[in-house]
C-alpha cells in the first residue's frame, strides 16, 4: 500500500478522490433531508387542511353521517370527548399513529385520554376550530391497500356535541418514491462520478507533471555526465514548473561557474606555488653542494614569498567556504592612519568612524588597496575616510596610469594583473584585490574603481556604519 500511494499522481488522485467523495456525501444528505422535509411539510399541510375542512362542517352544523369523509386517500376519524369514534372513512380497515385504534363508530378509541400532543380544547368556545395542529406519522389500511401517511389532528367545539378532534392522514408515498429515487440517483451515479474524477486528476496530474519528470531525467544524466553545461529543459508556461526549471538552470549555471572558479583557482595556486618553490629548491640544492654560494637572503624572500601567498590561499578559503566576519565595533579612521603610517608618500585624513566586523579582515583590505596604489603611484597616494549617509567611505587614490574602463572588474578576479611587464617578485601573486573585495562583501560593503582626480586609480571601499 505504501508502495502503491508512493507517487505523487497516486496521492493526488487519491485526495481528489476523498475530498469529492466527502463533499457528494455531505451535498447527497442534505438533499435528501431536504427533499424529505420538504415533501412532508407539503403532507402535513395537505393533511392539516383536509382535518380544518372537516371541523369546519361539524362547526357548521353537520351530522356525523353528513360529513364527506369518503376520499380513498386521505383517512379521517373524529372522536368526542369520551373518547369514542364518532365518524370514520367508510373504507378505512385499519390504522395506526393517531392514537385511535378503532376505525368503525361508536368504538371506543384507546390511548385518547393518554395523547399528549394534542392541543387543550377547554378555552373553546361553540363553533370555534382550535388554531393548535398536532402531527404524527403513522400508517392506515383503506380498502385492502396499506400505506404510511402523516397525520394532523385539529380540535373544534360543536354545540351539543362538545369537544371534537379531527384526525385526517396524507400519504407519504410521494415523499417515500422521491426519496428513493434521490438515494438510488446517488448510489449509481456517486460511484461513476468519482471514477470520472479519479481518471480526470490521474491524467492531468500526469500532464502537469510530465515537464517535472524532464527536469528529473535530464538532471540524472547531468550527474552522470558530469556536464555541468547542460540544461533542463524550460516548459513553455509560466507556472511553477517552469519556474522550477529555470531556477534549477540557474542553480546548474551558478554551480558550473563555481567549479570552473574553483579548477581555475587550483591551476593558478599551483602555478603561483612552483615559481617560489622551485627557487628556493634550487637555491638549497646550491647552498647543499657549495655552502659559499648559498643565497641566504633570496632564500628567505622565497620563503617569505610563500608564507604570504598560503596565507592568502587560505583567507580565501575560508571567505568560500561562507566565514562570517566577527561582529566588533571598532574605529576605523584609526585603522586607517595605523596602515598608512611608515609607508612613503602616502597621505592620510581619516577621522574617527566606527564599523563592525573583524578588524583584521578590514586592515588587510587597507593593506592590499596601499601596496596596489603603491605599486602603480608615480609619487603619492591619498587616503581619505568620510561618511555618506549611513555609509563608511574610504577612498584610495594615486598618481599613476589608471585602469582601464573596461579592465575595472577584472582587476578583481583570482591571479589578474594588468602589467604583462611586472615580474611576479614585484607585483605579487594577483590576490590583493579578490581578497579586497571579498571581504567587502562579507561585510556587506562593496569595493570599486574609478578614476581619481590627478589622473590615477581611486578605489573606494563603501561599508555600512556602526548602528
Amino acid at each position: 500500500m505504501r508502495r502503491l500511494f508512493g507517487s505523487v499522481r497516486s496521492r493526488a488522485t487519491l485526495a481528489a478522490t476523498l475530498a469529492v467523495a466527502v463533499a457528494l456525501i455531505a451535498a447527497g444528505a442534505a438533499v435528501t433531508l431536504s427533499l424529505r422535509s420538504n415533501l412532508s411539510g407539503q403532507a402535513s399541510t395537505q393533511a392539516e387542511r383536509a382535518a380544518r375542512s372537516v371541523a369546519a362542517d361539524l362547526a357548521g352544523g353537520l351530522a356525523y353521517d353528513q360529513l364527506s369523509l369518503d376520499d380513498d386517500d386521505r383517512p379521517v376519524q373524529v372522536v368526542d370527548e369520551a373518547g369514542t369514534l364518532v365518524a370514520a372513512s367508510e373504507e378505512l380497515e385499519r390504522i395506526s399513529g393517531t392514537g385511535v385504534d378503532a376505525v368503525r363508530p361508536g368504538a371506543p378509541a384507546a390511548g385518547v385520554g393518554d395523547d399528549d400532543d394534542e392541543a387543550d380544547d377547554d378555552s373553546l368556545e361553540p363553533g370555534e376550530i382550535g388554531e393548535a395542529t398536532t402531527f404524527n406519522d403513522g400508517s392506515a389500511t383503506i380498502d385492502g391497500d396499506s400505506e404510511d401517511y402523516r397525520f394532523a389532528a385539529v380540535t373544534v367545539e360543536v354545540p351539543d356535541k362538545g369537544t371534537l378532534t379531527v384526525y385526517a392522514g396524507e400519504p407519504l408515498a410521494a415523499e417515500q418514491s422521491a426519496v428513493r429515487t434521490a438515494s438510488t440517483v446517488m448510489l449509481i451515479g456517486f460511484p461513476l462520478l468519482l471514477v470520472v474524477v479519479a481518471a480526470v486528476t490521474w491524467r492531468v496530474t500526469r500532464r502537469a507533471l510530465r515537464p517535472v519528470e524532464g527536469i528529473r531525467s535530464e538532471m540524472a544524466a547531468i550527474t552522470a555526465s558530469e556536464d555541468l553545461a547542460r540544461r533542463v529543459p524550460v516548459p513553455d508556461t509560466h507556472d511553477e514548473v517552469a519556474g522550477l526549471a529555470r531556477t534549477t538552470n540557474e542553480t546548474l549555471a551558478a554551480l558550473e561557474l563555481s567549479v570552473e572558479r574553483q579548477r581555475r583557482f587550483v591551476a593558478d595556486a599551483s602555478h603561483e606555488l612552483r615559481s617560489p618553490i622551485a627557487s628556493l629548491r634550487t637555491q638549497l640544492e646550491v647552498g647543499a653542494a657549495h655552502p659559499e654560494l648559498l643565497d641566504v637572503a633570496g632564500a628567505v624572500e622565497d620563503t617569505v614569498r610563500l608564507q604570504r601567498l598560503a596565507a592568502d590561499l587560505l583567507l580565501l578559503a575560508r571567505l568560500d567556504a561562507g566565514e562570517r566576519p566577527a561582529d566588533t565595533r571598532f574605529d576605523l579612521g584609526a585603522v586607517v592612519r595605523e596602515e598608512a603610517a611608515g609607508r612613503t608618500g602616502v597621505t592620510a585624513d581619516a577621522p574617527a568612524v566606527e564599523v563592525s566586523g573583524s578588524r583584521g579582515q578590514l586592515a588587510r583590505v587597507l593593506a592590499n588597496l596601499l601596496d596596489n596604489a603603491q605599486r602603480h603611484a608615480r609619487e603619492r597616494v591619498s587616503v581619505r575616510v568620510r561618511t555618506d549617509g549611513a555609509w563608511v567611505v574610504v577612498e584610495v587614490a594615486d598618481d599613476g596610469a589608471g585602469v582601464p574602463a573596461d579592465q575595472r572588474e577584472r582587476i578583481f578576479e583570482r591571479f589578474v594583473r594588468l602589467d604583462d611587464a611586472r615580474t611576479r617578485d614585484d607585483g605579487g601573486a594577483g590576490l590583493g584585490l579578490a581578497i579586497a573585495r571579498d571581504v567587502a562583501l562579507r561585510h556587506e560593503g562593496t569595493l570599486t574603481v574609478r578614476e581619481a582626480p590627478e589622473g590615477g586609480a581611486l578605489f573606494e571601499l563603501r561599508l555600512p556604519g556602526a548602528p
